[in-house]
């Protein structure tokens, strides 16, 4: 329930602070007194667009704020979800606008998001204008009309997880597909790879081997000459290494007996004639296994060319790099074929979660469709009871080619005013006072059958008067039981309905125009009553008449 707002530099208003109370509220005043101003502002704390237009003239700030009791409105997991500060009693809504065209807006005195701030505010209040009715023509609020009589809020939950369940579910199958097809066009070329790969058969380390093995290939002589130089130096010619060692030898053995201390010497020299005998028997062994093989060395460069060239063809700098590369594709080709599996086994799945989906539809569409003559039968007694004896009014169903989040059901409104026309679409046949009678009789239904925000109706009796709109009065009036009804008219039979009064009025002061809006005693109700029946002058009979509409006689 909205029990107070307050208007801070909003165009023609310098400052307003007004309560608010349960029941039935009416705001009248003279034409262009402000009655739409008082709305914009309202409208601009609940999260409409910000145009620094507003801002009264002068001023570089305007600020609207909004007092909402919501004890009733069970609000804590939209805000625990926010992360908002929750208040189970009552929530403040306030937006700042400045002439620089920057805005903000807060909740409980906390930053927001405008997305998040008009969310909030659709389960606080509806304003209801004549461009609404517009609504009319819509499938989803016809839809959500038949939801609201047909009090569908659990299976719709139901069916709406259902829904989103298989949606989930069909969107990854759909994306397995894809990545399927992909695989496919990649397939080929990935076995072509792997095949390569497997038939070079690489080895760790053989590119380092190889490489070395042709470099010992391409300077096969300068390896020989260097050999047989070794070989000759330790024991070609008289003066080689091995006699002289052999020499030194012979030498300190022939001394022993005389020079015992020579022995330790005469050790490592054998030790050292030894290591240089096999040394050069290594030398000539190699110098012997050491030869230009043009065929071997063919072998070897083609070998390294497929390795380079492989390498190149990968962007990898090494043989190792080249064999993780082919576990690496083995391990793709192998994912590919399981892809397939997984496939089938979300198929399942998703044939399932379709059945469930469309399971909780059918009961859906079976609880609206049993709603629907009651809904048609209450429609037609109240639009009888605002004047259209002959209205019907009638709401047919189609089914949709493929579910949506709302179900299965296209739902679409029937109306004729008259007996002598078959019904027709609403959009196509129903006059614009026609569409605010039909529409004040839907929400009168909706806020019977479920709790509805409070309700501002804005002018919604234009091109009514009389009797007629007693009656709109009424069916207003009777709505407050359930609800906080507001509404701004022109039309006396209305405002006299309400529990509370309201008038905007217009004053002229220091050569500028200012907004007022006041809350009017017994007296003024008798005065602005009056003022609504006669026009500009007031007459002794229409003060009487303002008193019977208002119940003050006697």
């Amino acid at each position: 329930m909205l029990k107070s707002i307050t208007i801070a530099n909003y165009a023609l208003i310098d400052h307003l602070d007004m309560d608010f109370g349960p029941g039935f509220s009416v705001i009248t005043g003279e034409t262009g007194a402000g009655k739409s101003i008082i709305l914009g502002a309202l409208s601009l704390v609940l999260g409409q667009r910000a145009d620094s237009r507003h801002i009264k003239q002068g001023k570089t700030k305007c600020v609207v704020e909004t007092i909402f009791d919501i004890s009733k409105y069970n609000l804590r997991s939209f805000f625990e979800e926010r992360d908002w500060i929750y208040d189970d009693k009552e929530l403040i809504l306030r937006r700042e606008l400045w002439s620089s065209g920057r805005s903000r807006a807060f909740v409980n005195d906390s930053p927001v998001y405008l997305n998040d701030l008009k969310e909030l505010s659709d389960r606080l209040i509806d304003i209801h204008s004549q461009h609404q009715n517009l609504a009319l023509n819509e499938d989803f609020f016809q839809l959500m009309v038949i939801d609201s009589l047909a009090q569908t809020g659990r299976l719709r939950n139901e069916y709406t997880a259902a829904y989103a369940d298989f949606h989930a579910a069909e969107k990854q199958l759909n994306e397995l597909r894809e990545l399927s097809r992909k695989n496919k066009e990649k397939e080929d070329y990935l076995r072509f790879q792997l095949q390569e790969l497997t038939h070079a058969a690489l080895q760790p380390d053989e590119q380092e081997a190889l490489e070395a093995e042709l470099e010992a290939i391409t300077h096969t002589e300068e390896i020989k000459a260097a050999l047989f130089a070794v070989t000759s130096l330790l024991s070609g010619d008289e003066q080689n290494v091995e006699s002289m060692l052999k020499a030194a030898l012979d030498n300190a053995q022939g001394i022993r007996h005389v020079f015992p201390k020579i022995e330790d010497i005469a050790t490592r020299i054998r030790s050292a004639y030894i290591d240089l005998k096999d040394v050069r028997e290594e030398a000539e062994r190699f110098f012997e296994e050491v030869e230009f093989n043009p065929e071997r060395q063919q072998i070897v460069e083609d070998r390294l060319s497929l390795i380079y060239g492989l390498e190149k063809k990968h962007g990898v700098s090494d043989v190792q790099e080249l064999i993780d590369l082919q576990q690496e594709i083995v391990t793709k080709l192998e994912n590919m074929g399981s892809l397939d599996e997984k496939i089938t086994v979300l198929e399942k799945e998703v044939d399932k979660k379709r059945e469930i989906m469309l399971d909780k539809a059918r009961k859906l569409s079976e609880i609206r469709r049993a709603a629907a003559p009651s809904t048609e039968n209450r429609l037609t007694e109240k639009l009888t009871y605002l004047g259209m004896p002959n209205a019907r009014f009638e709401i047919r169903f189609s089914e949709k080619s493929q579910p949506d989040e709302t179900g299965i059901d296209s739902v679409q409104f029937w109306f004729s005013a008259n007996k002598n026309i078959d019904p027709q679409p609403v959009a196509q046949i129903a006059s614009g006072g026609e569409i605010s009678r039909l529409m004040l009789c839907i929400k009168a239904l909706i806020a019977g059958a479920t709790a509805l925000p409070t309700i501002i109706f804005d002018e919604i009796d234009t091109g009514t008067s009389g009797d007629m709109a007693d009656k709109m009065g009424s069916i207003m009036q009777q709505m407050s039981s359930d609800m906080q009804v507001i509404a701004i008219t022109h039309l006396p039979q209305i405002a006299s309905k309400g529990n509370t009064h309201y008038v905007v009025y217009k004053e002229e002061k220091d050569d500028s125009t200012h907004t007022h809006m006041k809350k009017l005693s017994n007296k003024e109700r008798i005065a602005e009553i009056a003022r609504m029946l006669s026009g500009t002058e007031t007459t002794v009979e229409a003060i009487e008449n303002a008193k019977v509409m208002l119940g003050f006689t006697g």
